[in-house]
């Protein structure tokens, strides 16, 4: 009877990582696309916390974007979350080389990848997107991300504070998942440089946190 008595924590506590295991496996939010984070040609456990798009050494205004992921508590630093991007050229077309495969069909070749670190840093270069044409959609660079035990799922789009498209209503509209996503870049020897933070499940519906966060 006390082997039994001592068991039933222990029982319980398996219980319960099991229950938030799965669901933390079974979450999925609405994502058309999120599947292209799986495309890296390098494997996940090669990837670096720093990323070069393609288009870096083209002409346009060279950016650095950089920030922290945080765990759900928003102080951990989040550890082997794989962050996936894409955006549009200097002209505002998702640019194709005539022979992607595919997602990048629809997303075009400025694209990476990023895994954080313990410290749970990631930065990328790139050059600042331009908007689509004859359009009112402000420029934006699309994120995914993959935390080890959990499908893909979207956060906000990188915007930019000074683009004239962003308008009052436009930043209204915006979900807040992972935090706000709106940089604000600033000019450092001669780069653009802008810093966001991001949240793992902040403000992203039915979200399942990891047990003690």
């Amino acid at each position: 009877m006390k082997r039994l008595f001592y068991l039933l924590p222990l029982m319980l506590a398996v219980f319960t990582s099991c229950a938030q295991t799965n669901a933390r496996s079974s979450f999925k939010l609405n994502c058309e696309g999120c599947e292209a984070i799986f495309e890296s040609t390098v494997p996940w456990e090669q990837l670096n916390a720093v990323d070069t798009l393609p288009d870096f050494n083209d002409a346009g205004a060279k950016m650095l974007v950089t920030g922290i992921i945080y765990e759900a508590d928003g102080k951990t630093p989040a550890n082997n979350v794989v962050l996936y991007i894409y955006h549009t050229d200097q002209y505002g077309i998702y640019a194709k080389k005539g022979d992607e495969k595919g997602w990048a069909k629809r997303h075009g070749y400025i694209r990476g990848w990023i895994r954080t670190g313990a410290d749970g840093r990631y930065s990328f270069y790139t050059l600042r997107p331009a908007a689509y044409p004859r359009e009112k959609i402000p420029a934006h660079i699309h994120p995914v991300l993959k935390e080890s035990d959990m499908q893909p799922y979207y956060v906000d789009e990188f915007l930019f504070d000074d683009d004239p498209l962003l308008s009052a209503e436009e930043r209204r509209k915006q979900p807040l998942y992972g935090g706000s996503g709106i940089l604000k870049p600033v000019k450092e020897n001669g780069m653009l440089v802008a810093r966001r933070d991001i949240v793992l499940g902040l403000n992203i519906p039915g979200y399942p946190t990891k047990k003690g966060l």
